[in-house]
């Protein structure tokens, strides 16, 4: 069996091989990769809570903004990774992005909406206006 090393004459096969294992193929991220990340929606008699599960990005690349009554939660983040040797360059990048928007309803308090992230769930809270709380029982006197 004969091994190859890598000389001015044979690089060229070197990097076809390189191109094609099972590194390559498993390990690289597509140049642009789009989704849509998985949404629960729950609401309770003070609140609705969103969770979305977002692993791979940190908070610092998310977005959350209000403009009326639309919320927009989005992320691009874009990565490089290049070596170089005597013989080649190669530079690999990838590009990761996503935004979801919800209308609002007018029973939420846009001031008070408050978001954490966590191990890949952001986790947001749209507490409801006073007014729309559920109101205790009271008696009414007959006149």
């Amino acid at each position: 069996m004969k091994l190859a090393t890598r000389t001015a004459n044979n690089w060229l096969p070197s990097l076809i091989d390189e191109m094609f294992n099972n590194d390559y193929l498993g390990g690289t991220e597509p140049a642009n990769r789009s989704f849509l990340p998985a949404v629960n929606v729950s609401e309770k008699d003070d609140s609705f809570t969103l969770e979305m599960s977002i692993p791979g990005f940190k908070k610092e690349e998310v977005s959350i903004e209000v403009d009326h009554d639309l919320l927009t939660i989005s992320s691009e983040v874009e990565k490089t990774n290049e070596e170089t040797t005597e013989q080649f360059t190669r530079k690999e990048f990838s590009k990761q992005s996503f935004k979801r928007s919800f209308n609002l309803p007018e029973t939420v308090n846009q001031d008070k909406i408050n978001a954490a992230y966590d191990n890949g769930i952001l986790t947001i809270s749209l507490p409801k206006k006073e007014e729309a709380l559920p109101q205790p029982k009271r008696m009414i006197s007959l006149k």
